[in-house]
């Protein structure tokens, strides 16, 4: 945790979460624990399976984007019943209130719960639990983003889409958007235009990953292809200068994960992503956590990573807290909460 004077600061500016993948927080304590009580035999040739901080220390040395989602599809073995799921959010729950995220729109991957035969009520019936536990005891509200994994064929992706469960789920508003997430190298955006087609007929809000390891063609694609409206990741950006200037110009936010790009190599260094290039620029960010339990790091380890390599000011953290908040896809009257609690809290930090 940083040592800044700003730091008390940045932990009570009231964050909004906006890519994080929930079965990137199981922690290894409760992997471990649900693999127990499920009978769920992790692979007894990795010695990373050995103890909890064995397999701690194999987070640590992820060798690329790949690597790390070998870990992350094994991880998600031990989640079979409701209560495990809801186990698994409520724990990012905890630590997002502790961190002062007031509102969080959440990642999960249905396909690879899915594919291990476990129907899709059980998952969203687990993570709706532990919702509607962060909204009356945390104060947080939340939204849900379903995501496609990009490594599977576009077809399946999309006969996923339209099963009749997953739609009754956008019908009845307990998704609010739908995402594309897992390897990007070698999927470009355009490949599911059709999903995305669909998706924006029936009123779902839409992002994408885009320009992580992948180039900013990869931008310009989710944005003209599918018709995105957020962009997560992004860094790439940074490499179009033209491209830099519309999205700029639009408003398009990225969701920024600091951490996560350099513990899978995306970048050398913190100092090494745009971030005062994108504040420059007009860029519109956020700042989020992405896989916390495998990466290290909750969001507020990001803000202060952050600050400790660019040492931003007041200024700064109130540009990125606003454009965070009305990035968000929550109703206009939660946005103008927060932004009354910001608002305030520079008013504390300033007079």
């Amino acid at each position: 945790m940083c040592q800044s004077e700003l730091h008390s600061f940045l932990k009570k500016l009231p964050k909004c979460e906006h890519h994080i993948h929930l079965e990137g927080a199981l922690a290894p304590s409760l992997l471990f624990q649900l693999a127990s009580r499920n009978e769920i035999i992790l692979p007894p040739d990795d010695d990373a399976f050995k103890s909890r901080d064995a397999l701690l220390a194999r987070y640590k040395r992820f060798l690329s984007l790949d690597d790390f989602l070998h870990y992350y599809y094994i991880g998600m073995s031990v989640l079979i019943h409701e209560d495990d799921f809801e186990a698994l959010a409520w724990d990012y729950f905890r630590h997002a209130s502790s961190d002062g995220v007031h509102h969080a729109e959440v990642f999960f991957d249905p396909q690879a719960h899915i594919s291990r035969g476990i129907s899709y009520s059980t998952i969203l019936n687990g993570f709706n639990a532990a919702r509607s536990r962060a909204q009356c005891e945390l104060g947080i509200t939340t939204e849900l983003i379903c995501c496609f994994l990009r490594h599977l064929p576009a077809s399946k992706c999309l006969a996923v889409f339209e099963q009749d469960d997953i739609q009754a789920s956008f019908a009845n508003g307990a998704i609010k958007g739908i995402g594309l997430d897992s390897s990007e190298l070698g999927f470009p955006p355009h490949l599911f235009k059709d999903m995305y087609e669909k998706a924006a007929k029936q009123g779902l809000r839409r992002t994408a990953h885009a320009g992580e390891e992948g180039p900013a063609d990869f931008i310009t694609n989710a944005l003209e292809a599918l018709g995105v409206e957020r962009i997560d990741h992004g860094i790439r950006l940074a490499d179009d200068d033209e491209l830099m200037g519309r999205v700029a110009a639009n408003g398009t936010m990225l969701t920024v994960c600091p951490l996560s790009n350099v513990v899978l190599k995306c970048v050398g260094s913190l100092e090494e992503l745009p971030i005062r290039m994108f504040l420059d620029a007009g860029i519109k960010f956020s700042i989020n956590s992405d896989d916390p339990a495998y990466f290290g790091g909750y969001v507020l380890d990001n803000y202060c990573a952050v600050h400790e390599a660019f040492d931003l000011d007041i200024g700064d953290w109130e540009r990125i807290c606003r454009s965070s908040i009305k990035g968000s896809w929550c109703n206009t009257k939660r946005k103008a909460e927060m932004i009354a609690t910001l608002e305030a809290l520079v008013s504390e930090w300033t007079r």
